[in-house]
């Protein structure tokens, strides 16, 4: 369907469009027109990924002379092909109205190791390592050496695109990884370097979070990126973890031996150079580069690019390379000294926490190391490896690790911690001592971003509450709204479950967890449900260890065996292919009819990525509220930070994040409108105000009073009502004047403005 948004013509390739789809883009669109930044909070499976798509395709195509980028971020590389898929549907919906004149070019850029089609690099089991085969044929030395001798490995696709030059090019059209692929395979190209290339001149480009927020990535990728985009981060409710990540190091015992081993390594292959005349002229010509003040060498090949500085651009000094750290040897030793210092630190037996500013003093003081040194170490490691011409970068990961640390700790003097801690609290008997230098601030690695792109869109199905994300990240959204859904049936039955069958309330209070009444009454709980539910259930624990006790309990109590009288039981655990194939089992049993529940946990993959749409998911339990580790030093840190500078609580923040990971698993039942499923909360204090009032909009309009203060035999009731009442035919587009589906003559209606009433 085609439809005016003011002075927008926007191209919607389905023939209805939803109420909440509608309002969605007129928010939008007042952003662009703005020129400014939204915080958008959409329920989940009312088709939040076309809407955008749609709006701002459309909205670029009504200004040919001002033409927008987009830039979309998703998590997963599951969500990127999703999200091409759409936008593959809308692509040709806009060539057949408008001809040539919608041609757009949309690809999605990820790792070598989803592009590459070299058979003997692909094959390699890890990124770092993928990374490091595909250097060890296209790097520029390599190749100036296989002209000489022609039985060197080169890679041939890599030659083949050098080859064609400004030939080789992407024709208009959307690709997915597997098209270019395929392309590549076709062409006899390498699609890597050539999605590389062809980004720039992209009209879409859809990519993970970190090709944005991280600075080591964002600086290679990212930086060629026009002013006139518009930025989106879907499903961003984690986007302020995401942004610290991005900024904080953590260095092991061994990452120091690993270091170690670097080191000697650089060594023998510099005194190897003495000797050697090429060599020697190599050294003295980056010595000479860096007396001039050039830290790296201009115009790299795009094949020997590496990771780029790992603090954000405008903090980087502009200046020459101290001079005690231009000569080779006189760096390695710098090096080898601040190994040799964090090594000591390690030893201590007592959680240690310091400022960054008083780190550096005790660096200079006991090694001699000054703060410029440190802030060089990055750029200065990354020209040396480029002169010994080293190409085994999966090798070098450990003393990377150590310059990241340093340049960060002698750049950056607020919103860091450097914390030292001898053991995990929770195994204090197994010495694995650690020292981490963890950001706080989530608003350092988005600034650069929102001070670039004209317009940032953040957007989730859980982000409530809403007024705390610019407060996190710093920024002045000009649109910020939470939808609710247009339903015709009430198909979402959100419960809060506070007591079992005997009256006992339930919790998992770190003083009533493991309560043999507690443990007893979830069990009772599931046990139940699964006696009355129809396909899928799925359950999310609030830890891993948490969720392994309590199974073990309900296996010796026999509450597992009376479960599996109804259905099967499969369990995530921390190894990918294990869930995986849990996964796949579990959709299995439930297309066959059997049933199955699948237990899993809250912060998990399974939590953040999987859905559990129609029969694969009819109910969801959520036991207990999935609050972070308490404890933790990082988090502590954190919240002291939060609460000296943004005058954030920490009670608020905890619950706020609490909450959203909870949001984030009950939602993943209700994945379009024709869908329905429950959800039980299992805990007494969901029942609390100032818990309850966090959950998103969406879904705290289906809770209903009643619904608050539920024991199983009472939830048991609703729940077999509300499965009677889903068997029921109804009408799709929604009768009794709310409709929940638009057809194109609504929408004309609406340009009148009579049919406003219908919508809110």
């Amino acid at each position: 369907m085609k439809f005016q948004i003011e002075d927008v013509t926007v191209y919607f390739p389905y023939d209805n469009i939803y109420p909440e789809q509608y309002s969605y883009m007129v928010e939008l669109k007042r952003a662009l027109d703005a020129k400014g930044h939204a915080l958008l909070e959409m329920p989940t499976g009312t088709g939040k990924t076309i809407a955008l798509l749609s709006l701002i395709t459309s909205y670029g195509l009504s200004k040919p002379s001002n033409p927008i980028k987009l830039l979309y971020c998703t998590r997963t590389v599951h969500e990127m092909e999703k999200t091409l898929a759409e936008l593959r549907v809308l692509h040709q919906y806009q060539l057949r109205h408008l001809g040539p004149a919608a041609r757009i070019l949309a690809l999605g850029l990820s790792s070598r190791k989803n592009l590459c089609i070299n058979p003997a690099v692909v094959s390699a089991e890890n990124r770092d390592s993928v990374d490091a085969g595909c250097r060890k044929l296209t790097a520029s030395w390599v190749r100036a050496l296989s002209i000489e001798n022609p039985n060197l490995p080169t890679c041939p696709f890599f030659e083949n695109y050098e080859k064609a030059a400004s030939e080789a090019v992407l024709p208009p059209g959307v690709y997915t990884l597997q098209d270019l692929r395929a392309f590549g395979r076709d062409k006899g190209w390498c699609p890597y370097f050539l999605a590389r290339h062809m980004v720039q001149f992209a009209n879409v480009v859809v990519y993970s979070y970190q090709y944005l927020l991280d600075p080591k990535v964002a600086g290679i990728i990212s930086k060629e990126m026009q002013r006139e985009s518009v930025v989106v981060f879907d499903e961003a409710h984690n986007i302020d973890n995401v942004c610290i990540e991005a900024l904080s190091v953590s260095v092991r015992r061994q990452t120091l031996e690993g270091a170690t081993r670097n080191l000697s390594k650089m060594a023998q292959e510099i005194n190897r150079g003495r000797f050697k005349a090429t060599d020697a002229g190599r050294l003295r010509a980056e010595y000479n580069r860096l007396v001039e003040g050039l830290a790296i060498r201009g115009d790299l090949p795009i094949s020997d690019t590496w990771l780029s500085n790992p603090a954000l651009p405008d903090d980087i000094l502009k200046e020459a390379v101290p001079g005690n750290i231009r000569r080779a040897e006189h760096f390695l030793s710098v090096l080898r000294r601040l190994v040799q210092y964090l090594h000591g630190r390690l030893e201590t037996e007592n959680v240690e926490k310091e400022g960054p500013v008083a780190f550096v003093a005790s660096i200079n003081s006991q090694a001699g190391i000054d703060q410029k040194m440190l802030r060089f170490c990055y750029d200065r490691l990354h020209s040396l490896m480029m002169t010994l011409e080293i190409t085994d970068t999966d090798e070098f990961l450990h003393i990377q690790t150590i310059c990241d640390f340093a340049t960060l700790v002698g750049t950056y003097t607020r919103g860091f911690s450097i914390i030292i801690e001898p053991f995990d609290e929770r195994m204090p008997h197994i010495p694995d001592p650690v020292l981490q230098l963890s950001c706080h601030d989530a608003s350092l690695a988005i600034k650069p971003v929102f001070e670039r792109f004209q317009s940032v869109v953040i957007t989730s199905g859980t982000l409530s509450p809403i007024d705390l994300y610019p407060r996190l990240l710093n920024f002045n959204p000009v649109v910020s709204r939470s939808f609710t859904m247009s339903l015709t049936r009430n198909c979402i039955c959100p419960m809060v479950l506070t007591r079992g069958s005997d009256q006992l309330p339930v919790s998992t209070k770190f003083d009533m967890r493991s309560d043999p009444g507690v443990v007893r009454n979830y069990g009772r709980l599931l046990l139940e449900m699964v006696s009355v539910v129809p396909d899928g259930i799925v359950c999310f624990f609030v830890s891993y260890s948490y969720m392994d006790g309590i199974v073990n309990t309900w296996n010796e109590t026999g509450i597992l065996k009376d479960i599996m009288q109804h259905k099967l039981v499969f369990i995530e655990t921390q190894d990918v292919v294990e869930t995986t194939l849990a996964l796949d089992n579990y959709r299995r049993a439930c297309d066959c009819g059997r049933g199955a529940v699948f237990f899993s946990v809250a912060r998990g993959k399974v939590a953040e990525g999987i859905d559990f749409d129609r029969h694969y998911g009819r109910l969801v339990i959520m036991f207990g509220v999935p609050f972070q580790y308490t404890l933790s030093r990082i988090l502590l840190a954190r919240l002291e930070y939060l609460r000296e500078t943004f005058q954030i609580k920490e009670g608020d923040f905890l619950t706020f994040d609490a909450l959203r990971q909870a949001a984030q698993c009950v939602g993943r039942v209700i994945r379009s409108k024709a869908d329905y499923g429950m959800m039980i909360f299992a805990d007494k204090r969901y029942s609390r105000h100032d818990k309850r009032s966090k959950l998103p909009g969406w879904i705290l309009s289906h809770l209903r009073d009643a619904h608050l203060n539920l024991s199983t035999d009472m939830a048991l009731h609703i729940a077999r009502e509300f499965l009677r009442k889903m068997a029921q035919p109804y009408d799709k587009a929604g009768g009794s004047g709310r409709k929940t589906l638009l057809s194109q003559e609504d929408l004309e209606k609406m340009g009148d403005g009579s049919m406003n009433e219908m919508l809110f």
